[in-house]
């Protein structure tokens, strides 16, 4: 009797552990199947060569980026070269070594898998996929660039949508170049600097900064330094280009003073500069649509002049740009923003939708009372600093920064802020590698980017 019970339980025990192997295939079935069916390797869904078949790929406007050729010997592009080169990052190559790309990132909702008929569908070759990026825009920010290699970025922070994605160094798809991975030309061609790169920040990480120093020092905005373009700080030398003179705190953002936040930094500590770079979102990686971006690093330890440094978005801090992005849509949007997406709409070759997308909102990555002090003193930059009449019409609050990347190197250029308009809620940020200047060099892009943007009105 006793080796039937046993072996009673033995059974129950295998049928519970099939039961909970079953329930996890099925579920893993529902929210995977997609990635399953559309590996590279189902020849259903791609040729030969690991091109995609199906699918087609379009603006926000409704113009092709990408679609299956019509000699059934891997895709077409967009007619105009500039274009396909300026979408290149958002789109994808035909051979899938951009994986941020949506021929290879969203390879299932192009391709019409659903849980029902599989990757087989019935009624045509393929789904409609609709991304919100307008391939004019994008054009705009890549002959801004130059021929200069970083990323642009400019989304909606109401909705979320990214409506400008730009990643250079690029590539024409419709005729891609043989690329030697040891030719510095082509360093990073195929990742997408907005989403999947991470670079110092330098000045426009003090923000962060500024954040933490109005939440914890009582008397900040009614002090004043006197800055000589040089204070030592935990026996080093903290520099800037050039003395600034006397500034209380607005100045010093205006004028991008280092030896102030420095100073600023060392004296809130390295417990709260962390914690408070880790509340703005830059050490999270997010997800656009799916797509996972690069995590950001700080590092606030070690000694007070390392602290200093670290303060003004130089020694080992290292963010990616979208979050800083983000960031910025939150200072607009009083402390929470949307979360940037990329898809606008899919629906089948016959127009009925096979997916719905919303906006979600970020956490909290700052007070609303302080966000609205610092857009203040933001728009106090540009109108001090960076000019006003290089933004027409336009309620613009910026902060640019000049990171140094290397003694024999030129320092990257950054250019961050928002628009506070209603009509036209854009958050954007300008990277250019080895650019020189923030706001001479990247912020001009952004006007030109901007000004596009405001036009056009999304």
């Amino acid at each position: 009797m006793r080796k039937i019970e046993k072996r009673g339980i033995f059974c129950l025990i295998l049928a519970a552990l099939l039961g909970v192997g079953l329930a996890l295939f099925c579920f893993r079935f529902v929210a995977d199947g997609g990635d399953w069916a559309s590996f590279p390797s189902n020849r259903h869904l791609y040729d030969s060569e690991g091109r995609l078949k199906g699918g087609v790929i379009l603006d926000r406007d409704g113009d092709v980026l990408s679609q299956p050729a019509e000699d059934g010997a891997g895709r077409d592009y967009y007619p105009d070269a500039d274009v396909r080169k300026a979408t290149l990052h958002a789109v994808g190559d035909q051979a899938g070594n951009i994986g941020a790309g949506a021929q290879t990132a969203f390879a299932d909702k192009l391709s019409g898998y659903n849980l029902i008929t599989g990757a087989y569908s019935p009624l045509g070759n393929g789904n409609y996929l609709y991304l919100t990026i307008d391939a004019y825009l994008n054009n705009i920010a890549y002959q801004a660039l130059g021929g200069m290699n970083g990323t642009v970025g400019v989304y909606n922070y109401k909705t979320g949508e990214i409506l400008c994605m730009v990643s250079t160094p690029t590539f024409d798809p419709a005729n891609p170049p043989t690329i030697d991975p040891d030719d510095p030309a082509w360093d990073g061609v195929y990742v997408n600097r907005l989403l999947s790169a991470n670079s110092i920040p330098g000045s426009i990480f003090k923000v962060v900064t500024l954040n933490a120093a109005i939440e914890n020092i009582p008397d900040l905005f009614s002090r004043h330094w006197t800055c000589t373009g040089s204070v030592e700080v935990g026996g080093d030398a903290v520099t800037c280009p050039y003395a600034h003179g006397e500034l209380d705190i607005e100045n010093a953002l205006a004028v991008s003073c280092n030896g102030v936040f420095g100073q600023l930094a060392v004296e809130l500590g390295g417990k709260t500069m962390q914690k408070y770079t880790d509340a703005a979102g830059l050490t999270t990686a997010i997800k656009v649509d799916g797509v996972q971006t690069s995590k950001g690093s700080f590092n606030f330890e070690g000694s007070d002049n390392q602290l200093a440094w670290a303060g003004v978005g130089q020694g080992q801090d290292a963010m990616c740009p979208i979050n800083m992005m983000l960031y910025m849509g939150a200072i607009a949007n009083g402390g929470k923003a949307a979360m940037p997406r990329l898809i606008e709409k899919t629906s089948t070759d016959y127009g009925l939708p096979t997916g719905f997308y919303f906006a979600h909102k970020s956490s909290a990555l700052i007070d609303e009372k302080t966000a609205g002090t610092i857009a203040d003193m933001m728009h106090n930059n540009v109108i001090e600093t960076y000019g006003q009449d290089r933004f027409p019409g336009m309620d613009i609050c910026a902060k640019s920064g000049t990171a140094e990347i290397g003694a024999d190197k030129s320092p990257n250029a950054w250019f961050t802020g928002f628009l506070r308009d209603d009509a036209t809620p854009y958050a954007f940020i300008v990277l250019v590698e080895q650019g020189g200047g923030g706001s001479s060099v990247a912020g001009t892009v952004a006007s030109k980017v901007l000004s596009a943007a405001v036009e056009k009105g999304y």
